[in-house]
């Protein structure tokens, strides 16, 4: 007597669930056989690959700094608060102006004064000249003119150096960003009193960012021969554009310190995050697989196998770092094996019950 459909359908998702636990219990299915069709599969082989040694690294920017007053006053207006974005040359925050502004006034009076004088003394110089060639004065007369000629020359020139120095003056009551970046701390307020050297704004710029690490002597000669870095966060891999070592180790740990540069415009970064750094020292046979024959499920990594008769089973696997488009495979899988690139048809193949033998 046949059973019927439903009670046929009813048991093969039974077994399907029984298939699933036993797979997350033990990392491995029962072997089913594969149908001969439609299954792309890669026979995965030792590749040489470089060995990198892993350490934790902290992202600074490139260009961080605190603009501090240059001048003393009292703080009239802040523009920008903490995480505003700021254009190259905005005006950060004022500081009150009024004796630099006297100053300035000040300086210009005296350089309209000795330009004035200047242009007296030339011409008083010109005039006792021709009479002197003349024979009308004696030489004393001339000399006489001639210092007063360059007294007020040099008078005008100290006038012009002090208008310069009064502007600039005016211009440390405006502090402006030197560079485009983000404010990332604020020190003072509106109404306090500042001298020079006083802190006013810390910023960084995101466009350009580093990540600072410290290397073990152990491994600092195989770092400095091969000089190559990449960073690892959130489950990406950034190549580095360049690695800067300390040239003296750190007495306390006996480290040296290193810049890894990132290139220009990476996201998903920020001054202060926690990465990890692959500094490579030299090279070993390695196992890798494409990224899109591993299935995921839970805390549970895997790949499906093709055994030699065509059975197909998950094999639960321990990965490493992803190298592009590939990733290692550290434990649960060997060279020769082959393993399946499309999980998904390899899942439908390996719940299929085995076909039937007369």
């Amino acid at each position: 007597m046949r059973r019927p459909l439903r009670s046929i359908v009813v048991l093969a998702s039974v077994a399907g669930a029984a298939l699933l636990a036993l797979v997350a219990l033990t990392g491995r299915a029962d072997e089913t056989p594969a149908a001969k069709d439609g299954l792309a599969t890669l026979v995965v082989a030792q590749e040489t690959a470089p060995t990198e040694r892993l350490l934790d690294g902290t992202v600074e920017a490139v260009n961080q700094s605190t603009v501090s007053a240059q001048t003393a006053g009292r703080v009239t207006a802040i523009h920008f608060d903490v995480n505003d974005v700021v254009p190259a040359g905005a005006l950060l925050l004022s500081i009150r102006s009024t004796e630099q502004v006297a100053s300035l006034t000040q300086a210009q009076a005296a350089l309209s004064e000795a330009t004035a004088r200047e242009a007296e003394a030339q011409t008083r110089y010109e005039r006792i000249r021709d009479m002197y060639q003349r024979r009308v004065v004696a030489k004393a007369t001339l000399d006489e003119a001639s210092a007063a000629r360059d007294a007020a020359v040099a008078r005008l020139i100290a006038a012009r150096a002090g208008l310069d120095a009064a502007r600039e003056g005016v211009s440390y009551t405006e502090v402006r960003a030197p560079y485009p970046g983000v404010v990332t701390q604020k020190w003072v307020q509106v109404g306090e009193s500042v001298a020079p050297g006083t802190p006013l704004m810390s910023g960084a710029s995101l466009d350009a960012l580093r990540v600072v690490a410290e290397i073990p002597q152990s491994v600092i000669e195989q770092v400095r021969s091969a000089r190559k870095a990449v960073v690892y966060v959130d489950g990406r891999r950034i190549e580095s554009t360049g690695l800067t070592i300390f040239p003296a180790a750190q007495a306390e740990s006996n480290t040296f310190r290193a810049r890894v540069e990132l290139p220009k415009g990476v996201q998903g970064l920020a001054p202060g995050m926690f990465v990890k750094v692959g500094l490579l020292v030299g090279e070993a046979d390695r196992l890798l697989v494409p990224r899109s024959a591993v299935v995921e499920r839970s805390e549970m990594r895997g790949v499906y196998v093709v055994a030699p008769d065509g059975r197909v089973s998950l094999r639960q696997v321990r990965l490493g770092h992803a190298r592009g488009d590939r990733v290692e495979i550290l434990a649960g899988l060997a060279g020769g094996e082959r393993v399946a690139l499309d999980p998904v048809a390899a899942g439908l193949k390996a719940r299929q019950p085995p076909a039937a033998h007369d």
